[in-house]
Formats: structure tokens, sequence, C-alpha cells
């Protein structure tokens, strides 16, 4: 089953085409708004070198549950 979405928005230019599969194996930098300081930053720090490595990085998965559950506390 193909896939298609549009993720022009949450992209750098140069990522824009390509291929969803691709994407979590391309740097942080790939993501609008994250520089290449700010992926050199993210590897020293948390040894994030890839989009996939900082969508399963523990911190950002517990920051998003806390969010998420807090929705529900209210």
């Amino acid at each position: 089953m193909a896939i298609s979405v549009n993720l022009d928005a949450v992209l750098d230019k140069a990522y824009e085409s390509s291929p969803l599969s691709e994407l979590a194996n391309s740097p942080v930098a790939a993501l609008a708004g994250v520089s290449e300081a700010d992926g050199e930053a993210l590897q020293k720090a948390f040894n994030i070198k890839t989009v996939g490595d900082l969508a399963g990085n523990k911190y950002v998965l517990a920051a998003q549950a806390i969010v998420e559950l807090s929705k529900i506390s209210k």
C-alpha cells in the first residue's frame, strides 16, 4: 500500500522530494528549522544523528507522553 503525504512544511527544502522510506535515516537537519549546528548539538548531547534517532529518543518520548497525559488529567 503506497502512502502519500505532503511534509514540505516540516522538511528542509533539500529533503522535500525524499521518499518517506529514506527520511528516518536522514540527518536531523532535514527537518525545517533544525540547523547543522543544532544537529551537532543534538549528537553531542544525546547521540541523535538521524530523524529516526530523534523520534525514538527516550527524552522526546517521555516529553510527548507527559504532554499527552496532561491533556487527559485536566
